[in-house]
């Protein structure tokens, strides 16, 4: 090979020629992979382009025997190729048969050569396609030569995505899944019932000019953009004051992004290579996108989506291209489909007509979701593929209840949901005319009920549910949502407001409870083979005093001259919560010591939640002023089950004589010490599971808002007394669950026990 290419602008230049023929998709790769072994002086140029089923085949070659075109095909993850594939990564070696991945296609005839340089060919973040060169010296190739290839894959996602590969296609099948019913399941983002029609949220922009003819006038261009997108995030986030901390929080996240100078340079430096403004926007999204999929860090993966929103909104600006179906033009009764949006992308749509947001990918704690909560849109994640399978305008169920979604659903099913939805809005009703009765039962047994909330959006369900108080407020949402460790001022703030909303009601505020399957960007945790087991919560902040003693400080501030319940997660041992005892003692006396009020009364609480501590309950109610059970975690641990492992998530029954057995001995010690318990899981949001809570003697369980209703509903039909003559005999059976018995006590007592 030539000491060095020419470089990645005479290479586009040239490009611009060929591009501009009128020529066929294949005669244009036949062209394309000839000017670029010429340009790198390569004895080899390929073009591998992705296929159905997840395959590579050689489109066009220059070097490689002609008869291998469309013959030569490659699994993802199989050979060099299909390895650029699997990872979205360039590799350059010097020996290419020397690497473990290394696949020999005798049909190519490719063994003659030693050097290779492969890059992938990148559409939206997304591997569609694999560019390749080879030479018969043993060499690395230079970092302008890969920037070259890099470069001119960037124009290749264009021709290869047009469609026009379609007619050198050797065996298409017909395409049937955009005409039939489809289900999916989804995560529950946000609660609630949607009927309507998809609109594909489309955020990319269709980039028809590539290739810059003077690089000093794209530069210009892309600062211009880059300032009106800066005015425009600003304008945006200053007119949606008002909403909550956390909603501003992620818009001011959200302007973080667009200020970030390292995003700004990246811009730059691709417009360098020779790339319009528009096209190296895109080439560095792409970048992105290929990274942050692959990494296992889940926050990370979330940010990407408010980049992406970025990018687009960068792009509009300098193609003039109108934002999608969003704004004035969105038909009514519309549900969004998109593989993920930004926050900001959520907004502008028209509220008035938007009914429902389904995502393929997005988390209960991305952006996205908190906004979606907000406004009350109901919400699902985690539909992987749903995209391959609808088209705008296709009639969409969904169901924010049980995470169900169809997709061209059949007559018998719609009107199955529009009675449903006839239905719920009746039960609703019900539920809002119990909202100031008290849940007592008919025997006459006073049960709280209270909820968990862990965001400024969740509060104003307090007062709509009709609940006692706030039962578990998880405190680490607030430390995710940021971008930074919340100082201190800002956690009082956040922790001032959430009381200011209880008013007189109480509120558990848990202290920080991350590790597991929460963490936190800024805070480096050590790589752990079992991290719900690792090191997390409580453990951790003793550990690092610095942080408890942080958020404790600011609860206290927040809590001046008001009554505080504090609550520390993940108790093992009793000494665990002596030693965050006495953090906050020491943080107590810090703050007489400088003159500060400080709450009238102080209540402090244990989470149970680790096995080992049912049999250390009297030391440690001796200590408590409360106590909470967590059932989450409670059932995984007693049963080594991991709640996040589908395989696993429905094998234990939370109505199992195990766990409710378990309980039971903790209500019973719990009321040997006169010690205030409550149970703050899942369990006690879900009707048939509470009243069994309440059959064992608790009466006070916290559970998501939406469940008071039918809580309560159930509280007021049941016989405390009599549920417990029947379930105490139960709890030495060996059965694996007891849902059936206690399914048919509630048939035969005339109580409800669905949502």
């Amino acid at each position: 090979m030539a000491s060095s290419a020419l470089g990645p602008r005479v290479l586009l230049r040239r490009l611009r020629e060929v591009m501009a023929e009128r020529e066929t998709a294949q005669k244009r790769l036949d062209k394309i992979v000839m000017l670029i072994a010429a340009n790198v002086v390569a004895e080899v140029c390929s073009i591998y382009v992705m296929r159905q089923g997840q395959e590579l085949e050689l489109f066009a070659t220059e070097g490689l025997k002609p008869e291998a075109v469309h013959k030569s095909r490659l699994r993802v993850g199989e050979g060099l190729v299909g390895t650029i594939a699997a990872t979205a990564e360039a590799l350059n070696l010097a020996e290419a048969q020397r690497h473990p991945a290394f696949k020999y296609l005798p049909e190519t005839g490719e063994e003659i050569y030693h050097s290779f340089l492969g890059v992938p060919i990148l559409r939206g973040g997304i591997v569609i396609g694999v560019l390749v060169v080879q030479n018969r010296t043993h060499r690395h190739y230079t970092e302008e030569e890969e920037e070259a290839l890099q470069t001119t894959a960037m124009v290749l996602a264009e021709v290869i995505a047009s469609g026009e590969l379609q007619e050198v296609a050797r065996v298409v099948a017909a395409d049937v899944t955009h005409i039939r019913l489809h289900h999916f399941k989804g995560e529950v983002l946000a609660e609630g019932v949607a009927l309507g029609h998809a609109v594909l949220h489309e955020p990319r922009i269709v980039i028809t000019n590539l290739i810059a003819e003077s690089i000093p006038k794209e530069k210009a261009r892309l600062e211009g953009a880059v300032q009106e997108l800066r005015a425009h995030v600003d304008e945006m986030v200053e007119g949606t004051a008002g909403r909550g901390a956390e909603y501003s929080e992620v818009l001011e996240a959200f302007r973080m992004f667009a200020h970030d100078r390292g995003w700004l340079t990246r811009l730059g430096e691709a417009v360098e290579t020779g790339l319009t403004a528009e096209a190296a926007v895109e080439r560095v999204q792409n970048d992105n996108r290929a990274r942050m999929m692959r990494t296992p860090d889940p926050y990370l993966r979330e940010r990407m989506h408010d980049l992406d929103d970025l990018a687009n909104r960068l792009l509009r600006i300098l193609t003039g291209q109108i934002a999608t179906a969003s704004r004035g033009d969105l038909p009514a009764n519309a549900i969004v489909v998109a593989r993920n949006m930004g926050p900001a992308e959520l907004l502008d749509y028209d509220r008035a007509k938007l009914r429902g947001v389904v995502l393929e990918e997005g988390g209960r704690n991305s952006h996205v979701a908190i906004v979606a909560r907000a406004l009350g849109i109901p919400a699902l994640g985690q539909a992987e593929g749903l995209i391959d399978v609808i088209d705008t305008g296709s009639p969409l169920i969904v169901d924010g209840a049980s995470g169900d979604i169809y997709v061209r659903p059949s007559p018998d099913i719609e009107r199955a949901y529009i009675e449903k939805v006839r239905f719920y809005a009746r039960r609703q009703a019900q539920y809002a005319a119990l909202r100031d009765t008290q849940a007592v039962t008919r025997d006459g047994v006073r049960v709280q009920l209270q909820i968990n909330a862990g965001l400024l959006v969740d509060l104003p369900h307090l007062a709509e549910s009709g609940a006692d108080g706030i039962g578990l407020y998880r405190t680490e949402l607030h430390f995710m949502m940021a971008q930074r460790l919340p100082r201190l001022e800002s956690q009082i703030r956040h922790y001032s407001a959430v009381l200011d909303a209880a008013g007189d009601k109480p509120v558990t505020i848990r202290t920080l409870d991350i590790g597991a399957d929460k963490s936190l960007p800024y805070l480096r945790q050590p790589k752990e083979d079992n991290p719900a087991m690792g090191w997390r919560a409580t453990r951790l902040a003793i550990e690092r005093p610095a942080l408890l003693k942080l958020q404790l400080r600011a609860l206290l501030l927040a809590a001046a001259g008001r009554n505080l319940r504090i609550m520390f997660p993940m108790i093992a041992d009793v000494e665990e919560f002596r030693a965050a005892k006495a953090l906050l003692e020491k943080v107590k006396e810090y703050l007489h010591r400088g003159g500060h009020e400080l709450p009238r009364s102080i209540k402090l609480g244990a989470m149970i939640e680790v096995p080992a501590l049912i049999w250390q309950l009297d030391g440690l109610l001796k200590e408590v002023d409360f106590a909470s059970i967590g059932s989450n975690d409670l059932l995984q641990f007693l049963f080594a089950s991991d709640r996040g492992n589908t395989r696993l998530a429905a094998r234990y029954d939370p109505l199992s004589p195990p766990l409710l057995s378990a309980i039971r001995h903790i209500v019973t010690r719990a009321a040997a010490h006169d010690v205030p318990l409550n149970l703050c899981g899942e369990m006690a949001g879900r009707p048939l599971e509470a009243m069994a809570l309440i059959g064992l003697g608790l009466t006070s369980i916290s559970m998501a808002p939406a469940a008071v209703g039918p809580v309560k509903d159930m509280i007021l039909a049941l016989d405390r007394g009599a549920l417990w003559r029947e379930l105490e005999p139960m709890l030495v059976l060996s059965d694996h669950s007891l849902r059936g018995r206690l399914e048919s006590f509630a048939r035969t007592h005339g109580i409800p026990v669905t949502a």
